[in-house]
């Protein structure tokens, strides 16, 4: 089969070459693939490599395809069958004709979505799920400041916060204004040149926000602190705040790591099961017409390096796929 091989860590040495088709095992289904999302994680742990790795190793965390082979022990899917699945990123991924996956993170996609728009929800739009729906406690909460509202996390986060009733204040260039209000953002907030802290607290009367959710690092999630409201939530999926400086009983902050991949890792049965379920949650409201996929743009197979070195660049607006059967 034709598959995009990483001969050692480093994007320069990915290229499109010919290996062996897996096969199956226990509880793992074979996937002719379709379609795949591309993520800043590829790029990342392609450029640092992984410990579990043998190399050439296939990249590649989002895919949809069809099963075409059923491996032991499986009962609830069947060959033929069309699935979106957010991969093990320390196994062969679905820069590839076919690969293998874990059944059990695998969800059914409806006939009337596509499989552009299905694999791009899987990273992004799983992890702004988790934030938004399974970690942060948006009970009886009013605002919301969510970073980087153009990219894929923001861009889902920004739907299902509005779907909760948020207010929702987002950091973007201003070319992306439009894009983010499309999507339901109230207040865009240009990080460029604006103090977002002082903007927030501005535009909250000094209270600051109830919820954030942090795609953009360490440093920012620090500064965060000093935007959030007493007893608010904060969500990171790029490195948690520094509370060394912060004095104890005051903020008094619920800090929630989001790691999507890290269901894999853990071997929780009730984790990698809820990797399903959010995919299955999220292709539901395609279906209904009630969520936008933020597909900006769709490459061909032979272009999927390039597309990992556009979004390499930081400057990518929604989601690139990649459509690898024509």
């Amino acid at each position: 089969m034709k598959a995009w091989l990483l001969d050692e860590p480093g994007l320069e040495h990915l290229h499109l070459g010919e290996i062996e088709r897996p096969e199956p095992e226990a509880g793992e289904l074979l996937i002719r693939v379709e379609a795949v999302a591309l993520n800043p994680v590829d790029y990342k742990v392609g450029s640092n490599g992984n410990p579990n790795w043998s190399y050439p190793h296939i990249l590649g965390v989002d895919l949809v395809g069809e099963v075409v082979k059923v491996g032991s022990s499986i009962a609830n899917i069947i060959t033929g069958a069309r699935v979106a699945v957010h991969t093990d990123l320390t196994k062969y991924g679905g820069f590839a004709e076919y690969t293998v996956v874990d059944a059990r993170a695998c969800a059914v996609v409806p006939e009337t979505v596509s499989d552009e728009a299905a694999a791009s929800i899987l990273c992004a739009g799983m992890t702004a799920y988790e934030a938004i729906m399974q970690k942060l406690n948006t009970r009886d909460k009013e605002t919301i400041l969510i970073h980087a509202g153009a990219g894929g996390v923001g861009g889902f986060a920004i739907q299902l916060a509005k779907r909760l009733g948020l207010k929702v204040f987002t950091t973007a260039s201003p070319e992306n204004f439009d894009w983010v209000e499309s999507l339901g953002a109230d207040v865009m907030i240009d990080y460029n040149v604006e103090d977002v802290t002082e903007r927030i607290m501005e535009e909250t009367h000094g209270r600051g926000v109830d919820l954030i959710l942090n795609t953009v690092g360490r440093d920012v999630a620090t500064a965060d602190l000093d935007r959030l409201a007493y007893s608010g939530h904060l969500a990171h999926i790029a490195g948690p705040p520094d509370l060394s400086n912060m004095k104890g009983f005051t903020l008094s902050p619920s800090i929630h790591e989001v790691a999507l991949g890290a269901a894999h890792a853990s071997g929780n049965e009730h984790a990698i099961r809820n990797l399903s379920y959010m995919a299955e949650e999220l292709l539901a409201l395609l279906e209904a017409g009630e969520l936008q996929d933020l597909v900006t743009d769709v490459l061909p197979f032979e272009q999927l390096k390039e597309g990992l070195e556009q979004l390499e660049t930081r400057k990518v607006r929604g989601k690139l796929i990649v459509r690898v059967r024509n």
